[in-house]
This record gives C-alpha cells, structure tokens and sequence, in this order.
C-alpha cells in the first residue's frame, strides 16, 4: 500500500527523460573524462597532507 504516489513520481521522471530533448556538450563532457584523475599536492591544504600523511600508500613516482 501507498506505492502509488511513488510510482507516479517514478513514471513521471521517466518520461521527462525519455521525451525531454537534451543539449549534451560532448566538448565539456570529453575534457571532464580526460582530466587527471586526483587532487595533486600542490592543490591540497598542508594541514590536511599533514593529518592524513601516515596512511598514504607507496608512491607512485
């Protein structure tokens, strides 16, 4: 009981992304997918290295 409001939303959802036209940016998409993956050290805050440096891995230089 109570699944049809659910449901409904659900099957509503659904439809708007099925019918709805999209303006996909492939460009934006490709350089988001392509960019290095992780933060490098240089974008992290010192304090945050610093706290979290005894758990670090091996290196992968």
């Amino acid at each position: 009981m109570g699944r049809g409001r659910a449901k409904a939303k659900q099957t509503k959802v659904a439809r708007d992304l099925k019918y709805r036209t999209h303006e996909t940016d492939f460009g934006a998409l490709a350089s988001e997918l392509h960019k290095e993956s992780g933060d490098s050290p240089e974008d992290v805050d010192p304090e945050v290295l610093e706290k979290w440096s005894d758990y670090a891995g091996p290196s992968r230089d």
